[in-house]
């Protein structure tokens, strides 16, 4: 019996042994495989980055004119349809003309009365001028003849003015559109008193073929614009005077038949004009102003628009994805690098640099200074890394790209 215990025990002994080890080498070596994370990495390139600038803007008529009564009277029809298109010189309005009828009739007598005078003098100062040599009429008679005779001309030359303006009087008892366009509402009707030079307009005439975009951009933004190409940072656009619209539902702005679904719309693009000279004060921000085509009327003055203007293009450009920028502890913003172990190339040191941020371009951030050409970038595993610990890294997956 003794000699059967102590053959089971040495058949025991040696297999719990080797499972005590073998159970002791496992969490050893699950320990050391969770010291040593794994992450992916981006090695960043620069590459040429067309910029444009997205400015809030609104649109405004090309030509804009208030119909406005230039004589007083009382409105008796009214000739368009509100809404309509009008050409320039088509009569909209009609003010009773009688009082200028009168007043161009009396205008006329006191012209033809003017005329009967001075031709009378003429006459008289002739038959004076053939008696002055036979001394039957003093010269003293002669001149007061030729100086009545003078004034009678100056009567019917004041007397000629007055029938014109007479005249044009009567004209604006009609009232015509003074450009072609698209008319409003009209603010009076029939039977309304109106006075010349009245401060409210009788209707607005917009003309929509046409049309302004006038944008806002901030005095800092220009400002660094214009640094980055004189620092050859940025290079100059041949389409900086081109300007693109998204209009109210983001929509681009297009013909409007073409499809929405389209991959690449055909813009219809407008051209800068001017910025102004001056910054407004309360808001920091310059004016611009580009006109645009609107074959389809799409355009309504008053409407908001976001324009695309073309800004240049930056030649050593660094874009990184968003989701591998941190905030730092002051305020500013860093990443975490990879630097290779030059013990073991399979492993790399996870360095922390702070970096400056330009502006977002999609979901990617594009950087102003901090990063160069061939850094790694880690961007998966960061909860995992920890700068001055070593990681095993490899390339990110096809689907992670620098832009």
């Amino acid at each position: 019996m003794l000699k059967t215990n102590k053959k089971i025990w040495g058949t025991i002994l040696p297999v719990c042994l080797v499972l005590l080890l073998a159970g002791c080498d496992t969490p050893r070596k699950k320990e050391s495989e969770a010291e040593t994370a794994h992450v992916r990495y981006l090695a960043l390139r620069q590459e040429k980055l067309p910029l444009a600038s997205a400015l809030p803007g609104r649109v405004a008529s090309l030509v804009l004119a208030e119909v406005r009564p230039q004589v007083d009277g009382i409105i008796t029809e009214r000739l368009f349809e509100e809404g309509s298109t009008v050409q320039k010189g088509q009569t909209l309005y009609r003010i009773d003309p009688a009082p200028y009828q009168a007043a161009y009739a009396a205008a006329r007598a006191s012209l033809d009365e003017a005329k009967a005078h001075a031709t009378a003098l003429a006459l008289l100062e002739k038959r004076q001028r053939g008696l002055l040599p036979g001394q039957s009429i003093s010269r003293q008679d002669l001149d007061n003849t030729i100086s009545q005779h003078g004034q009678a001309r100056a009567r019917v030359s004041k007397a000629q003015a007055e029938l014109e303006n007479a005249a044009i009087n009567l004209s604006y008892t009609e009232i015509k559109a003074p450009v072609s366009g698209r008319i409003g509402a009209s603010a009076v009707t029939i039977g309304a008193l109106v006075t010349a030079n009245q401060p409210s307009a009788l209707a607005v005439i917009r003309q929509t073929d046409r049309v302004y975009v006038d944008m806002t951009q901030s005095s800092a933004d220009i400002i660094r614009l214009r640094r980055a190409i004189a620092q050859r940072v940025m290079s100059v656009s041949s389409d900086i005077t081109k300007v693109r619209l998204k209009l109210e539902d983001g929509s681009p702005y297009t013909a409007i038949t073409q499809t929405q679904g389209e991959n690449f719309p055909h813009w219809i693009q407008g051209e800068l004009l001017f910025s102004e000279v001056f910054v407004e004060q309360s808001t920091g921000n310059v004016k611009l102003r580009a006109v645009f085509d609107n074959p389809d009327g799409l355009l309504l003055p008053g409407m908001y628009v976001t324009a695309i203007l073309e800004e240049g293009t930056i030649n050593n450009a660094i874009l990184v994805p968003q989701r591998s920028v941190m905030a730092n502890n002051t305020g500013g913003h860093a990443v975490f690098l990879l630097k290779k172990n030059e013990k073991d190339n399979g492993t790399f040191r996870v360095i922390r640099r702070d970096v400056a941020l330009d502006r977002a371009i999609g979901n990617h951030w594009l950087i102003k200074n901090g990063l160069n050409e061939g850094d790694l970038l880690v961007v998966e595993g960061l909860q995992k890394a920890m700068p001055g610990t070593l990681v095993k890294g490899a390339p990110s997956s096809p689907g992670v790209k620098g832009k």
